[in-house]
This record gives C-alpha cells, sequence and structure tokens, in this order.
C-alpha cells in the first residue's frame, strides 16, 4: 500500500471527490495514476475538502504496482498532474494502513486578511471588511475546546448515521502583517464545522455577537442553530495525524 501526502490549490475544483458534474481532484489524482498503472485504480483520502479549500498535507493510499518504487510514484504522478496538485511524499506501508479510518486527528487553518489591495489574496484568503477584536475572539475559542456535540457547527447535510460528537485540542489564533490565522487541532471536524466555527468566531470579533452566545449556539445542539458559514478559500488542511 502506499501512502501519499499531496497539496493542491482548490480554486479551479468542486472539491477532493469525484463528481458527476464538476471536475473534483481524486478524479484528476486517479487519471494520471491509471497512466502509471495501465489500468483503474482507485485513491481513497483521509477525508473530503470542499469546492476551493486548499490542502497542504491531505492524506492518500492507494494499492502499489509491486515493479514500482514509492520515489518513482512521487516523480512520475507529479509529471502526469496538473500544477495545482502537487505530491509530497510517497512510502509503502502495511496493507491495514487506511487514509481515512487510521486517521487519529487532523489539523485545518483558516486565513484572513486586512489587506484588501492584494490581489492575490482573493483566492487563498477571506479578505475582512473591518478590523476584528482577536481578544474576544479568543474568549470565545477557549468555549469550543474540548469533547462537545458540534451539530449547530456543521451542515445541515450531515448524515445522520456519523456521530457528532467530536475532540477540539487546541485552537489558536494570531495576526501577523495583516492577516490572521486560526489554527484548530482535533481528533476529526464534521462537514463545514471549521468554516462555521470561524464565522461566528469573526462575527464575535466584529461585535455582531457576544461570546456568551457561542455557547449559546453550541449547546442547541441544532444544525440551524448557527448562520454563520465562512468562505472555503481561506481554509487550508494542513496536516492529519495517524498513532
Amino acid at each position: 500500500m502506499i501512502k501519499a501526502i499531496i497539496a493542491y490549490d482548490g480554486s479551479n475544483y468542486a472539491g477532493w471527490q469525484k463528481q458527476t458534474n464538476a471536475l473534483g481532484i481524486q478524479e484528476v489524482f486517479e487519471r494520471a495514476l491509471q497512466k502509471i498503472h495501465g489500468e483503474f485504480c482507485e485513491v481513497v483520502a483521509s477525508g473530503r475538502t470542499d469546492a476551493k479549500v486548499h490542502a497542504r498535507g491531505q492524506v492518500i493510499h492507494f494499492q502499489e504496482r509491486p515493479d514500482i518504487h514509492p520515489t518513482q510514484y512521487k516523480r512520475a504522478l507529479n509529471g502526469l498532474l496538473p500544477l495545482d496538485i502537487r505530491v509530497q511524499s510517497c512510502v509503502l506501508v502495511d496493507h491495514d494502513f487506511h487514509a481515512r479510518f487510521s486517521a487519529t486527528g487532523k489539523r485545518y487553518d483558516y486565513i484572513c486578511t486586512l489587506n484588501k489591495d492584494d490581489p492575490f489574496s482573493f483566492r487563498y484568503k477571506t479578505v475582512l471588511m473591518q478590523p476584528v477584536d482577536l481578544e474576544k475572539m479568543k474568549k470565545g475559542a477557549l468555549l469550543l475546546k474540548g469533547t462537545h456535540d458540534f451539530t449547530s457547527y456543521s451542515s445541515c447535510k450531515i448524515d445522520p448515521r456519523k456521530p457528532r460528537t467530536k475532540t477540539i485540542h487546541s485552537i489558536e489564533i494570531q495576526e501577523k502583517d495583516g492577516d490572521i490565522r486560526f489554527s484548530f487541532v482535533g481528533t476529526g471536524f464534521l462537514r463545514y464545522q471549521v468554516r462555521m466555527m470561524v464565522g461566528t468566531l469573526l462575527a464575535l470579533g466584529q461585535s455582531k455577537i457576544e461570546v456568551e452566545d457561542v455557547q449559546k449556539i453550541l449547546d442547541r445542539k441544532d444544525k440551524h442553530a448557527c448562520r454563520f458559514n465562512a468562505p472555503p478559500q481561506g481554509l487550508y488542511l494542513m496536516e492529519v495525524y495517524y498513532g
């Protein structure tokens, strides 16, 4: 089994997952792998990323061909893939490894900027129209740390069979050179959870809500409780943890 770490610019794609009416990164990757293997080979990721969401540390696995060395896979794939999808590493792992089910945690970063005049911001950051109060956002973030039912901070399309309880180990919020970076580390995240938490914290930082409202939304455990959802282009899957 090959475990690969890949990075991609999600701007031109409808997310990771293959789709019938749009182009997903998985489809592009499997086409490249098929050229190497001479036949279709399924690629499994640690989880889906949505349209326009980026990754620096997405993890995938696929069945290897015995005559191809892992380092050859990296070179061959990067020669076939478009320049906005890059393989960072390929290693041979045990066949019981699973990119999704073996994962024990993930880190997502979300980047905002106050620089409205940077033409490169709009594809890779969320441009804020007004300043935010970092200290208020940090107080709100403390309420989201720990183990909670995050139904209120998730997509209304979430599969009802999936557990809604997740553990967030840390939330960091830092400002540097006009950029504000949120960093979330947890056992896993529901669909839209990070974007909805960021949207709520930004609303808090812009005094649209109060600190106690963050807790009230969480406590409701209602998929309609949160009306905030930050745009996708500021979100990055940074790292997936195993073991």
